[in-house]
């Protein structure tokens, strides 16, 4: 066929190729994790972390990223320890997803912030953890909508960008898992703030 006469095509067709297997290894990737925190839903982690820290780990390794489009990383809130009960991995998917998505849809140029605050709910001390872009904004129809799982506001530039869909149902049942909440808000033009509050430790 012309891919076998012709090296420029058969170049194209493999990169193609390899693109559309990295994708699938994304998405069988975040569906194996997707599974695996739904199963562990019901138990609390019990280990004592500082969640300073594991902030600090997870916008370290995304610097290099961040750099590549141009995004400035701006943390607030780490110089003292945050002790909380979680997982640590799955706390530091938490930071990498949300952090992820607002370097890859925050807008070229633009800065992203990163802070952690404690505060009083009628439930008691809790942490805040917000990450906090300045692109484009959502729309409000979608909020409601954002985290569950597949649901793309822009499916081309999503897939264009490595998402599955999954990144922040992932996030939203980790925090479930952690007694906590995911809470979006965005205003169109001004940027989009994802927060995820949990019980202090």
């Amino acid at each position: 066929g012309p891919a076998r006469d012709d090296a420029a095509a058969r170049d194209r067709f493999l990169g193609i190729m390899a693109t559309e297997a990295e994708r699938m290894n994304r998405l069988v990737r975040d569906l194996l994790h997707l599974s695996r925190v739904e199963a562990q839903e019901r138990q609390r982690p019990t280990a004592r972390e500082d969640l300073a820290r594991l902030v600090q780990t997870a916008v370290q390794n995304l610097r290099p990223l961040a750099a590549q489009v141009g995004v400035d990383l701006v943390v607030q809130g780490l110089d003292h320890p945050v002790p909380i009960q979680a997982d640590a991995d799955q706390m530091t998917q938490v930071v990498t997803n949300l952090v992820e998505n607002a370097i890859k849809y925050g807008g070229s140029g633009k800065w992203v912030g990163i802070t952690l605050t404690r505060e009083d709910t009628p439930r008691g001390r809790s942490v805040r953890l917000e990450v906090a872009d300045h692109g484009e904004g959502i729309d409000p129809v979608h909020l409601p909508r954002l985290a569950e799982r597949f649901y793309r506001v822009d499916g081309h530039r999503s897939r264009d960008n490595g998402g599955t869909g999954l990144g922040l149902a992932i996030v939203k049942h980790i925090a479930q898992r952690h007694r906590g909440k995911l809470v979006v808000e965005s205003e169109l033009g001004q940027g989009t703030r994802f927060s995820i509050i949990l019980p202090a430790g």
